[in-house]
């Protein structure tokens, strides 16, 4: 069974993916990503790494610079428009205790929570604000965002680009699953941020 809304939304991504200003898409997209935006930029680096597996290595680096431009955003959000600009952001995505929690898991561990929200499917945009709020070192913070944004892209679009046709195809003949799969990894993402 295949849901009807998928097929129209894949082939657009794919076409995204190939488009001339692609690169401007998934840089906007992976900088609106690391502050409000709730689709992560994997949706658009992992096709354009297929569609032109030669340049899969220039397509993660954009990717990893606008994620840790967009990190800065959401960090400045944190520090200095808190009550005015983080706070309606955390009631859209009804995180108030995962805030709470990321705030005392900073004060311990630091520039580690950032790098394994860069990294993970927990809300990258979660950190880069709740960093701002407590008033990190923006040094590591920066260190941190880049580091673990960059493993993550430089891995999908490796991967992308080496297996891109045989795994296109089978994700094409399976789409409703992985879709609903990528939706569960988003959503647990988020879930697992309630209960850290």
């Amino acid at each position: 069974m295949e849901l009807p809304f998928i097929r129209p939304l894949y082939e657009w991504t794919l076409r995204l993916a190939a488009h001339p200003k692609a690169k401007l898409w998934m840089a906007g997209i992976s900088f609106a990503e690391s502050s409000f935006f709730p689709i992560p930029p994997d949706v658009i680096l992992a096709p354009m790494a297929v569609a032109r597996p030669e340049g899969w290595w220039r397509a993660a680096l954009i990717c990893t610079i606008a994620s840790a431009l967009g990190g800065v955003a959401g960090y400045l959000i944190g520090w200095g428009l808190y009550e005015a600009v983080a706070i309606p952001i955390i009631n859209a995505y009804d995180l108030h205790e995962a805030n709470e929690r990321f705030r005392e898991l900073y004060l311990e561990y630091g520039w580690v929570v950032v790098a394994i929200a860069g990294f993970t499917p927990i809300p990258y945009k979660l950190a880069t604000i709740a960093s701002g709020a407590v008033g990190m070192a923006i040094i590591p913070f920066i260190l941190a965002s880049v580091l673990s944004r960059g493993a993550r892209f430089f891995m999908v679009a490796f991967v992308a680009a080496r297996f891109g046709p045989p795994v296109l195809s089978m994700i094409e003949k399976r789409l409703t699953f992985f879709t609903i799969l990528f939706l569960v990894l988003l959503v647990g993402g988020f879930a697992l941020v309630r209960f850290i």
